[in-house]
């Protein structure tokens, strides 16, 4: 169940930030990479009791790994961030909350690489050719507060004005002062998310947190992504959940 408990709206934005991904970063050995086939030797598939989600149990892993449920009878997948991927966030990084969201079935991860834009704090992105691009960004709490505890609320680091004026430059590349159409506040299960339209370029945010990390989910398209697409990018921008 989820209630809004805050909406309003402001005025329009400019250009999206376009990031160069590549994949799976080099070994201490010299390799450039781990190969599909081990990959392929060790990721098992298997399916949540009741709920549909692919969980994916593994060694850890630099990079992409599976983590797509088969599609439900409408076509849309879920995903759920394996519990050990491993993600380019560097040494004394704790165990993350693993999160979910659903997109329809010709979204695909896609690699992501150290050196984007957003750094070691881009940990995942899916793409559609048809409606647009997916990141996920996880930033440390401790670039807000450092008396945030180890369960922090996005209520305790600030307000949605605040927290969108602090990171949507993060997000688009530049200052997002007359770019937020709209916020809102939900909650699911207890935790509060942020949700935000910005545009120019078009954009969707969702922002939570959970235990010493925020969580910025983004999906961005075009012009004519958004027109013909809006409602699924909208759909998807909803379904995501930190667990």
């Amino acid at each position: 169940m989820s209630t809004t408990v805050f909406a309003g709206c402001c005025p329009s934005w400019t250009s999206n930030r376009q990031v160069v991904p590549s994949h799976l970063a080099a070994n201490s050995s010299g390799d450039k990479g781990l190969s599909r086939t081990k990959v392929a030797a060790v990721a098992t598939l298997s399916f949540g009791p009741g709920e549909g989600l692919a969980v994916v149990k593994q060694g850890l892993l630099a990079g992409r790994v599976p983590g797509l449920s088969e599609p439900d009878e409408q076509g849309w997948r879920t995903y759920r961030r394996p519990d050990e991927k491993s993600g380019g966030h560097g040494v004394g990084w704790s165990p993350m909350s693993p999160y979910v969201f659903s997109v329809p079935q010709d979204w695909e991860e896609v690699p992501v690489s150290i050196a984007d834009l957003g750094g070691t704090e881009i940990d995942l992105r899916f793409a559609s050719p048809k409606e647009g691009r997916i990141s996920v960004i996880v930033a440390p709490v401790l670039r807000f507060a450092d008396d945030l505890g180890d369960d922090a609320k996005i209520e305790n680091i600030g307000t949605p004005t605040k927290v969108i004026n602090a990171f949507g430059p993060e997000v688009i590349g530049e200052n997002v002062e007359g770019k937020v159409l709209s916020m809102a506040v939900t909650e699911h299960s207890g935790r509060k998310y942020y949700q935000f339209e910005l545009e120019p370029p078009h954009v969707l945010i969702t922002a939570t947190a959970a235990g010493n990390r925020l969580y910025l989910f983004n999906i961005s398209g075009n012009g004519l992504q958004w027109k013909r697409h809006y409602e699924d990018l909208k759909r998807i921008a909803e379904s995501f959940r930190v667990i």
